[in-house]
């Protein structure tokens, strides 16, 4: 079974008002120190890898592309030495689109970088200082051409339904991007987390959020230019050419084994849930003195893992296998859903079923959260 690596770097320049990840912005960052702690937490997941080698890497934040590359190169031979690659192993970084960054990219390459993700979030000025970006469309779009070149897999990210948006200009933008060649694109409707600045706003009246029948219209329309373009819905905001998916994301959606190190990061790995001190300064510490940053591990109940799996998978266009989920975690494939809800939703065209086979349609995913907590019975969600 494919196995992932999950790496985590907090820092950003500045924090966005819309993102409610676990970044911080700190004046200074001790690198020898963050080295040693990283590969503190890296080796403490080494004994639980077993013997299948890794197929993913993935270097999230925050703003990994503000790394060294060199301490990313010598946690790539780490990971390497400690749990071994599969031939063709895919390694991802995030990256914001600054000039200084993109300066790093031919290194990044050269330390093992395979494919990257750019933080692009829009092509037009005024929605970007909207969202709190600190580079331009231009910046943006020549960070892009400079990933471009030096490495072989680019996905950049968009995100769309922002106030006062028609879709006509959304459609607009869809399309300069696919033109800009790159073989996946992850694309977001604007939600207002709570925690976060633009939360603030919107309860003192600053913004309106665009209208659920707006979002909703423009969710179906990306489906439909993405698609006609060639890169279709593969999960609900991720698009891409045949064969350019995220592997490693979909080791997630699969729900199949994945450490995860640095501050915040969770895990799942052999029936265990792993989570990771948030705080960078809580996370330091208690690598100090216990050797990894773990704040809480936990043996996951089969229902749990279960309802995990099926919460996932119907993320996926792809759907899931009732009957290999069953096998899996003990359940007969019946327990897994609720089998006269997905009769119904299937007459209604929400949902879909082929033998073991189910998955939400293209009409239900615009319904997606709704459909899981019909589909996915209480039992297993409350377990």
């Amino acid at each position: 079974m494919p196995r992932a690596l999950y790496i985590h770097w907090p820092f950003c320049l500045a924090k966005c008002p819309y993102c409610d990840f676990n970044s911080h912005v700190r004046d200074n960052v001790d690198i020898p120190h963050w080295r040693k702690a990283l590969f503190s937490d890296l080796h403490h997941e080494a004994p639980f890898a077993g013997d299948e080698p890794l197929s993913s890497i993935f270097f999230g934040g925050g703003t990994p592309s503000l790394m060294p590359p060199e301490l990313v190169g010598e946690l790539i031979h780490e990971a390497s030495n400690l749990f071994g690659f599969i031939e063709g192993i895919e390694i991802t970084l995030e990256a914001n689109p600054s000039s200084v960054e993109a300066a790093n990219f031919a290194d990044l390459a050269s330390a093992g970088i395979n494919r990257v993700s750019l933080g692009l979030q829009s092509l037009d000025d005024s929605a970007l200082t909207f969202l709190g970006r600190l580079h331009n469309a231009n910046e943006g779009l020549a960070a892009l051409d400079v990933a471009q070149k030096h490495f072989g897999r680019v996905n950049f990210d968009l995100i769309y339904a922002l106030p006062g948006q028609t879709q006509a200009q959304w459609t607009d933008q869809l399309e300069a991007a696919i033109g800009l060649g790159t073989g996946h694109l992850s694309l977001y409707q604007l939600t207002i987390e709570p925690g976060t600045r633009f939360a603030t706003m919107v309860r003192q009246n600053d913004f309106t959020p665009l209208g659920e029948d707006a979002s909703a219209d423009m969710f179906a329309l990306t489906r439909q230019i993405t698609r006609e373009a060639g890169l279709p819905a593969y999960e609900v905001s991720n698009h891409a050419r045949l064969g350019e998916e995220s592997r490693h994301n979909l080791i997630y959606w699969r729900y199949q084994d994945y450490h995860g190190i640095g501050p915040g990061a969770h895990g799942r790995r052999f029936g265990h849930a792993t989570t990771r001190h948030r705080k960078p300064e809580n996370w330091l510490a208690a690598v100090d003195s216990l050797g990894n940053g773990i704040q809480q591990e936990d043996l996951l109940e089969a229902a749990v893992a279960a309802s995990e799996a099926m919460l996932m998978g119907l993320r996926l266009a792809e759907g899931v296998d009732l009957a290999a989920l069953g096998t899996r975690f003990g359940f007969a494939a019946d327990a897994l859903c609720d089998h006269a809800k997905l009769a119904f939703y299937t007459q209604q065209g929400l949902a879909w079923q082929k033998g073991a086979l189910i998955g939400i349609s293209e009409a239900g995913m615009p319904l997606l959260d709704g459909l899981l907590g019909e589909l996915v019975p209480a039992a297993l969600v409350s377990a």
